[in-house]
Protein backbone atom coordinates (compact mmCIF):
# COMPACT_ATOMS: atom_id res chain seq x y z
CA UNK A 1 0.00 0.00 0.00
CA UNK A 2 2.75 2.56 0.68
CA UNK A 3 4.88 1.85 -2.66
CA UNK A 4 1.26 2.23 -4.21
CA UNK A 5 0.79 5.87 -2.91
CA UNK A 6 4.42 6.51 -3.11
CA UNK A 7 4.14 5.55 -6.96
CA UNK A 8 1.22 8.03 -7.02
CA UNK A 9 2.97 10.61 -5.60
CA UNK A 10 5.72 10.16 -8.34
CA UNK A 11 3.48 10.00 -11.70
CA UNK A 12 4.23 12.92 -13.61
CA UNK A 13 6.45 14.92 -11.44
CA UNK A 14 9.50 16.87 -12.25
CA UNK A 15 12.49 17.10 -10.80
CA UNK A 16 12.02 18.35 -7.02
CA UNK A 17 14.30 20.88 -6.06
CA UNK A 18 16.26 21.02 -2.46
CA UNK A 19 17.50 24.14 -0.35
CA UNK A 20 15.67 25.86 -3.53
CA UNK A 21 17.29 29.71 -3.98
CA UNK A 22 15.03 32.36 -2.47
CA UNK A 23 13.42 30.04 -0.14
CA UNK A 24 13.36 31.31 3.70
CA UNK A 25 14.77 28.03 5.83
CA UNK A 26 14.19 28.42 9.55
CA UNK A 27 16.87 29.76 11.32
CA UNK A 28 18.66 28.77 13.62
CA UNK A 29 18.10 29.25 16.88
CA UNK A 30 22.30 29.80 18.27
CA UNK A 31 25.03 31.85 16.82
CA UNK A 32 27.36 29.35 14.72
CA UNK A 33 29.39 29.52 11.67
CA UNK A 34 30.38 26.90 9.04
CA UNK A 35 33.97 25.39 9.84
CA UNK A 36 33.89 22.98 7.08
CA UNK A 37 31.48 22.02 3.91
CA UNK A 38 31.74 18.83 2.48
CA UNK A 39 29.49 17.24 -0.30
CA UNK A 40 27.45 15.22 2.21
CA UNK A 41 27.18 18.07 5.32
CA UNK A 42 28.26 21.16 6.68
CA UNK A 43 30.54 21.05 10.22
CA UNK A 44 28.94 23.87 12.43
CA UNK A 45 30.54 25.30 15.17
CA UNK A 46 28.62 26.52 18.14
CA UNK A 47 32.45 26.97 20.17
CA UNK A 48 32.25 29.66 22.46
CA UNK A 49 36.25 29.47 22.89
CA UNK A 50 39.40 27.89 21.59
CA UNK A 51 40.12 25.97 24.00
CA UNK A 52 38.50 22.85 26.05
CA UNK A 53 37.60 19.16 24.86
CA UNK A 54 35.39 19.27 21.55
CA UNK A 55 32.19 17.38 21.31
CA UNK A 56 30.37 16.52 18.20
CA UNK A 57 26.68 15.91 17.84
CA UNK A 58 25.92 13.79 15.45
CA UNK A 59 22.60 14.57 14.19
CA UNK A 60 19.93 12.12 12.58
CA UNK A 61 20.28 11.69 8.76
CA UNK A 62 16.88 10.59 8.08
CA UNK A 63 13.63 12.88 7.05
CA UNK A 64 14.60 16.27 9.17
CA UNK A 65 17.28 18.87 9.29
CA UNK A 66 19.96 18.90 12.07
CA UNK A 67 17.83 22.29 13.32
CA UNK A 68 16.17 19.13 16.09
CA UNK A 69 19.60 19.76 17.85
CA UNK A 70 18.52 24.03 17.94
CA UNK A 71 15.28 24.10 17.60
CA UNK A 72 13.98 27.17 19.55
CA UNK A 73 15.14 29.20 23.07
CA UNK A 74 14.91 27.16 25.76
CA UNK A 75 14.30 23.58 23.49
CA UNK A 76 17.40 23.85 21.98
CA UNK A 77 20.11 20.83 22.27
CA UNK A 78 23.29 23.31 21.53
CA UNK A 79 22.20 26.40 23.92
CA UNK A 80 21.84 23.83 26.76
CA UNK A 81 25.16 22.74 25.93
CA UNK A 82 27.09 25.48 25.70
CA UNK A 83 25.11 27.03 29.36
CA UNK A 84 26.31 23.52 30.93
CA UNK A 85 29.92 24.62 29.87
CA UNK A 86 30.89 22.67 26.84
CA UNK A 87 32.96 25.49 24.93
CA UNK A 88 33.92 23.73 22.17
CA UNK A 89 30.66 23.11 20.42
CA UNK A 90 29.97 21.32 16.94
CA UNK A 91 27.10 19.98 14.85
CA UNK A 92 26.54 17.60 11.57
CA UNK A 93 24.29 19.48 9.23
CA UNK A 94 23.38 16.97 6.90
CA UNK A 95 22.56 18.19 3.13
CA UNK A 96 19.66 16.96 1.24
CA UNK A 97 20.51 14.43 -1.32
CA UNK A 98 20.98 15.69 -4.96
CA UNK A 99 21.22 13.30 -8.12
CA UNK A 100 24.55 13.25 -7.76
CA UNK A 101 24.33 12.25 -4.55
CA UNK A 102 22.35 9.22 -5.24
CA UNK A 103 25.43 6.48 -4.93
CA UNK A 104 26.43 8.12 -1.11
CA UNK A 105 26.77 4.83 0.99
CA UNK A 106 26.80 4.35 4.96
CA UNK A 107 30.42 4.44 4.28
CA UNK A 108 30.29 7.78 1.92
CA UNK A 109 29.01 9.49 5.84
CA UNK A 110 31.34 7.23 7.92
CA UNK A 111 34.58 9.27 5.54
CA UNK A 112 32.79 12.27 5.99
CA UNK A 113 32.24 12.43 9.19
CA UNK A 114 36.06 11.12 9.47
CA UNK A 115 37.02 14.80 7.46
CA UNK A 116 35.16 16.52 10.21
CA UNK A 117 36.42 14.88 13.40
CA UNK A 118 40.26 15.41 12.13
CA UNK A 119 38.72 18.84 11.10
CA UNK A 120 38.21 19.54 14.77
CA UNK A 121 41.31 17.51 15.73
CA UNK A 122 40.90 14.21 17.53
CA UNK A 123 39.96 13.11 19.87
CA UNK A 124 36.38 14.17 20.37
CA UNK A 125 33.59 13.43 22.58
CA UNK A 126 30.50 12.31 20.44
CA UNK A 127 26.94 12.15 20.76
CA UNK A 128 24.88 10.63 18.36
CA UNK A 129 21.34 11.49 18.32
CA UNK A 130 18.54 8.79 16.99
CA UNK A 131 19.76 7.51 14.06
CA UNK A 132 22.78 9.70 14.56
CA UNK A 133 23.42 7.27 17.25
CA UNK A 134 23.97 4.61 15.01
CA UNK A 135 26.73 6.41 12.71
CA UNK A 136 28.26 7.79 15.75
CA UNK A 137 28.61 4.28 17.36
CA UNK A 138 30.10 2.57 13.86
CA UNK A 139 32.42 5.81 13.90
CA UNK A 140 33.96 5.37 17.21
CA UNK A 141 33.96 1.43 16.47
CA UNK A 142 36.04 2.40 13.40
CA UNK A 143 38.55 4.74 14.97
CA UNK A 144 38.62 4.28 18.48
CA UNK A 145 41.03 6.64 18.68
CA UNK A 146 39.80 9.65 17.29
CA UNK A 147 36.61 9.33 20.17
CA UNK A 148 37.33 9.68 24.05
CA UNK A 149 33.69 9.69 24.74
CA UNK A 150 30.35 8.39 23.49
CA UNK A 151 26.76 9.75 23.71
CA UNK A 152 23.71 7.90 22.40
CA UNK A 153 20.66 9.49 23.05
CA UNK A 154 17.57 7.50 21.79
CA UNK A 155 19.63 5.65 19.55
CA UNK A 156 18.50 2.25 17.52
CA UNK A 157 21.07 -0.07 17.52
CA UNK A 158 19.66 -3.89 18.45
CA UNK A 159 16.37 -3.66 16.71
CA UNK A 160 15.78 -7.32 17.82
CA UNK A 161 14.45 -5.46 20.92
CA UNK A 162 11.26 -4.30 18.58
CA UNK A 163 10.15 -0.74 18.23
CA UNK A 164 7.11 0.93 16.29
CA UNK A 165 10.01 1.83 13.91
CA UNK A 166 11.66 -1.39 13.24
CA UNK A 167 8.11 -2.88 12.95
CA UNK A 168 6.92 -0.31 10.27
CA UNK A 169 10.39 -1.06 8.30
CA UNK A 170 10.25 -5.08 8.66
CA UNK A 171 6.44 -5.14 7.26
CA UNK A 172 7.83 -4.31 3.67
CA UNK A 173 9.86 -6.68 1.38
CA UNK A 174 12.93 -4.80 1.00
CA UNK A 175 11.86 -5.46 -3.09
CA UNK A 176 9.09 -2.45 -1.76
CA UNK A 177 11.95 -0.26 -0.91
CA UNK A 178 14.07 -0.74 -4.07
CA UNK A 179 11.26 0.21 -6.19
CA UNK A 180 10.36 3.47 -4.23
CA UNK A 181 14.31 4.37 -5.00
CA UNK A 182 13.68 3.56 -8.76
CA UNK A 183 10.79 5.62 -8.72
CA UNK A 184 12.70 8.81 -7.51
CA UNK A 185 15.38 7.80 -10.14
CA UNK A 186 17.18 6.97 -6.54
CA UNK A 187 16.50 9.64 -4.42
CA UNK A 188 14.62 9.45 -1.56
CA UNK A 189 11.96 12.04 -1.26
CA UNK A 190 11.59 13.41 2.23
CA UNK A 191 8.33 15.23 1.77
CA UNK A 192 6.54 11.93 0.39
CA UNK A 193 8.38 9.58 3.25
CA UNK A 194 7.16 11.84 5.85
CA UNK A 195 3.78 11.04 5.19
CA UNK A 196 4.39 7.22 4.70
CA UNK A 197 6.47 6.46 7.58
CA UNK A 198 4.46 8.80 9.75
CA UNK A 199 4.50 7.79 13.23
CA UNK A 200 1.67 8.76 15.70
CA UNK A 201 4.21 10.85 18.14
CA UNK A 202 3.38 14.55 16.28
CA UNK A 203 0.88 16.31 18.60
CA UNK A 204 1.13 14.47 21.85
CA UNK A 205 4.98 14.06 21.88
CA UNK A 206 5.41 18.33 20.66
CA UNK A 207 2.66 19.48 22.97
CA UNK A 208 4.82 17.35 25.98
CA UNK A 209 8.27 18.72 24.62
CA UNK A 210 6.81 22.23 24.17
CA UNK A 211 4.57 22.51 27.37
CA UNK A 212 6.19 25.07 29.55
CA UNK A 213 6.10 27.65 26.92
CA UNK A 214 2.71 26.11 25.69
CA UNK A 215 1.21 27.06 28.63
CA UNK A 216 2.45 30.93 28.70
CA UNK A 217 1.11 33.52 26.30
CA UNK A 218 -1.34 32.46 23.60
CA UNK A 219 0.57 34.44 21.24
CA UNK A 220 4.06 32.67 22.22
CA UNK A 221 2.41 29.31 21.97
CA UNK A 222 1.08 29.73 18.41
CA UNK A 223 4.87 31.51 17.40
CA UNK A 224 6.07 27.74 18.60
CA UNK A 225 3.60 25.43 17.25
CA UNK A 226 4.05 27.43 13.57
CA UNK A 227 7.71 26.96 14.36
CA UNK A 228 7.58 23.03 14.62
CA UNK A 229 5.74 23.02 11.67
CA UNK A 230 8.25 24.88 9.77
CA UNK A 231 10.91 22.13 11.05
CA UNK A 232 8.64 19.62 10.43
CA UNK A 233 7.89 20.64 6.61
CA UNK A 234 11.96 21.24 6.16
CA UNK A 235 12.18 17.20 5.18
CA UNK A 236 15.51 15.90 3.72
CA UNK A 237 16.38 13.70 0.44
CA UNK A 238 18.10 10.62 0.85
CA UNK A 239 20.45 8.84 -1.37
CA UNK A 240 19.16 5.52 -2.14
CA UNK A 241 21.78 3.53 -1.65
CA UNK A 242 22.40 4.95 1.50
CA UNK A 243 18.47 4.75 2.04
CA UNK A 244 18.58 0.66 1.39
CA UNK A 245 21.69 0.00 3.10
CA UNK A 246 19.76 1.53 6.47
CA UNK A 247 16.68 0.13 6.26
CA UNK A 248 17.77 -3.57 4.91
CA UNK A 249 21.08 -3.76 7.29
CA UNK A 250 20.06 -1.58 9.97
CA UNK A 251 16.49 -1.97 10.49
CA UNK A 252 16.03 -5.62 8.63
CA UNK A 253 19.57 -8.23 9.04
CA UNK A 254 20.22 -6.22 12.69
CA UNK A 255 24.07 -6.20 11.74
CA UNK A 256 25.38 -3.80 13.71
CA UNK A 257 24.20 -5.86 16.85
CA UNK A 258 24.76 -9.20 15.40
CA UNK A 259 28.50 -8.16 14.70
CA UNK A 260 28.02 -8.44 10.62
CA UNK A 261 28.73 -4.60 9.95
CA UNK A 262 31.84 -3.54 7.98
CA UNK A 263 32.37 -0.05 8.18
CA UNK A 264 35.29 1.16 5.82
CA UNK A 265 36.62 -2.29 5.11
CA UNK A 266 37.02 -2.96 8.59
CA UNK A 267 34.58 -5.79 10.32
CA UNK A 268 32.41 -3.94 13.17
CA UNK A 269 32.79 -5.57 16.84
CA UNK A 270 30.90 -3.95 19.37
CA UNK A 271 32.60 -5.85 22.36
CA UNK A 272 35.70 -3.59 21.39
CA UNK A 273 34.53 -0.76 21.99
CA UNK A 274 35.80 -0.06 25.40
CA UNK A 275 35.81 3.85 25.64
CA UNK A 276 32.78 5.63 28.07
CA UNK A 277 29.52 5.58 27.01
CA UNK A 278 26.64 7.34 28.21
CA UNK A 279 22.83 6.10 26.55
CA UNK A 280 19.66 8.29 27.70
CA UNK A 281 16.25 7.23 26.73
CA UNK A 282 12.76 8.22 26.81
CA UNK A 283 9.81 6.54 28.73
CA UNK A 284 7.22 7.30 26.58
CA UNK A 285 8.99 7.00 23.30
CA UNK A 286 7.93 4.82 20.60
CA UNK A 287 10.55 5.21 17.96
CA UNK A 288 13.58 3.59 20.32
CA UNK A 289 11.68 2.37 23.55
CA UNK A 290 13.87 2.17 26.53
CA UNK A 291 14.69 -1.43 26.20
CA UNK A 292 15.68 -0.97 22.43
CA UNK A 293 17.99 1.75 23.63
CA UNK A 294 19.84 0.29 26.63
CA UNK A 295 19.91 -3.22 24.74
CA UNK A 296 22.92 -1.70 23.45
CA UNK A 297 25.23 -1.57 26.72
CA UNK A 298 25.23 -5.09 27.23
CA UNK A 299 27.00 -5.45 23.37
CA UNK A 300 29.21 -3.02 24.15
CA UNK A 301 33.09 -3.70 25.75
CA UNK A 302 33.61 -1.08 28.22
CA UNK A 303 33.67 -1.37 31.87
CA UNK A 304 30.87 -1.11 33.90
CA UNK A 305 32.76 1.88 35.83
CA UNK A 306 32.44 3.62 32.54
CA UNK A 307 29.24 2.99 31.55
CA UNK A 308 25.70 5.96 32.38
CA UNK A 309 22.30 5.60 31.33
CA UNK A 310 19.88 8.17 31.87
CA UNK A 311 16.00 8.22 31.31
CA UNK A 312 13.66 10.76 30.81
CA UNK A 313 9.56 10.90 31.22
CA UNK A 314 8.69 12.26 27.93
CA UNK A 315 8.68 10.82 23.97
CA UNK A 316 11.26 10.63 21.23
CA UNK A 317 11.20 14.15 20.43
CA UNK A 318 11.02 15.28 24.10
CA UNK A 319 14.72 13.92 24.44
CA UNK A 320 15.79 16.69 21.88
CA UNK A 321 13.86 19.85 22.36
CA UNK A 322 12.03 19.61 25.49
CA UNK A 323 12.91 21.83 28.38
CA UNK A 324 12.92 18.99 31.13
CA UNK A 325 15.17 16.73 29.47
CA UNK A 326 17.52 19.60 28.66
CA UNK A 327 17.61 20.90 32.05
CA UNK A 328 17.75 17.32 33.34
CA UNK A 329 19.78 14.58 31.71
CA UNK A 330 21.73 16.37 29.42
CA UNK A 331 22.69 18.73 32.30
CA UNK A 332 24.12 15.37 33.74
CA UNK A 333 25.76 14.58 30.56
CA UNK A 334 27.43 18.08 29.91
CA UNK A 335 29.14 17.41 33.43
CA UNK A 336 30.12 13.98 32.84
CA UNK A 337 31.75 15.08 29.53
CA UNK A 338 33.79 17.18 31.75
CA UNK A 339 34.60 15.47 34.30
CA UNK A 340 37.19 12.74 35.05
CA UNK A 341 36.51 9.21 34.91
CA UNK A 342 36.22 9.28 39.02
CA UNK A 343 34.25 11.46 39.06
CA UNK A 344 31.75 10.37 36.76
CA UNK A 345 31.91 7.03 38.61
CA UNK A 346 31.21 8.80 41.40
CA UNK A 347 28.38 10.28 40.56
CA UNK A 348 27.01 7.21 39.27
CA UNK A 349 26.73 5.49 42.46
CA UNK A 350 25.43 8.65 44.25
CA UNK A 351 22.36 8.51 41.70
CA UNK A 352 22.53 4.88 42.06
CA UNK A 353 21.91 5.03 46.04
Amino acid sequence: MALDIYSHWYLDRGPEPTDAPGEAALPWTTANSVALQLPSMRLLDFSNAVEGRPLLVCAPYALHRAKIADFAPGHSLMEALQAAGIARLYLTDWRSATPEMRYFSIDTYLSDLNVAVDTIGPPVDLAGLCQGGWLALLYAARFPGKVRRLVLAGSPVDVSVPSELSKMVASLPQQSFEAMVRQGEGIVSGKHMLQIWSLPLSTLDVEAALQRQLDGKPEDARALLERFTRWNDETLDLPGTYYLEVTDWIFRQNRIAAGDAVALGCKIDLAAVKLPVFVLAAENDIVVPPDQAFATIELLGTPPAWLQRGIEPCGHLGLFMGCKALAGSWRRIARWLQSDLGEATAERSRISA
